[in-house]
């Protein structure tokens, strides 16, 4: 008799093949990183025509832009590219781009200073540690947080696959709803309940 065990995070069991469950999270992350990126592009491409005023000038958003968008296109623009159509081509291969693609490019480019981490990552598509040097997540599982007195755990909060809070206080089990927030990664789960 084998005995498998199952590996979950952020509430959602991790399977192979992808469960229901895992394709709309990563979906729902892809869907925050493509909105960082897009704001990135246009924000670099802004810096590049002297529009926006930054550190390390004209040059610096010429060379993020370049980045970002060689990320994503596999190859890299020489110095006869307008900076628009630079700008286009990331664009255009953004909307189309696959999740795994995301979620290997967008460590990439937090470790490059060009986007930020996000609270959750994708589930399913590699091992890597939570402490990886180009991961995109924050530490640990930030959608379950733990009150600890002297050695046991006293509470515990987490987000289920509904999107309500879920409140475990030794045996006693709270249920809110969901919050009003645009996106659950903007929801906090505390002893209060759901918060925006």
């Amino acid at each position: 008799m084998t005995h498998t065990s199952t590996q979950t995070r952020y509430g959602i069991e991790i399977t192979k093949p992808h469960s229901k469950e895992m394709y709309e999270h990563n979906d729902a992350i892809a869907l925050e990183m493509k909105r960082n990126i897009l704001s990135e592009i246009h924000l670099s491409y802004s810096r590049a025509m002297g529009n926006i005023a930054a550190n390390g000038g004209m040059d610096k958003g010429e060379k993020d832009l370049r980045k970002i968008v060689q990320a994503f296109v596999g190859y890299s623009f020489s110095d006869g590219y307008d900076i628009d159509e630079i700008r286009d081509t990331g664009i255009n291969t953004l909307a189309n781009v696959e999740n795994y693609m995301l979620h290997q490019e967008y460590g990439y480019l937090c470790s490059e200073g060009i986007v930020s981490k996000l609270r959750m990552k994708m589930l399913g598509f590699d091992k890597a540690p939570d402490d990886c040097w180009d991961c995109y997540w924050e530490d640990g599982d930030v959608y379950t947080s733990q009150v600890q007195t002297s050695d046991r755990v006293r509470a515990s909060y987490s987000i289920n696959d509904e999107g309500q809070c879920i409140i475990k206080e030794d045996d006693t089990q709270r249920v809110y709803e969901g919050c009003e927030c645009e996106s659950l990664g903007d929801c906090v789960c505390d002893g209060d309940g759901m918060q925006c």
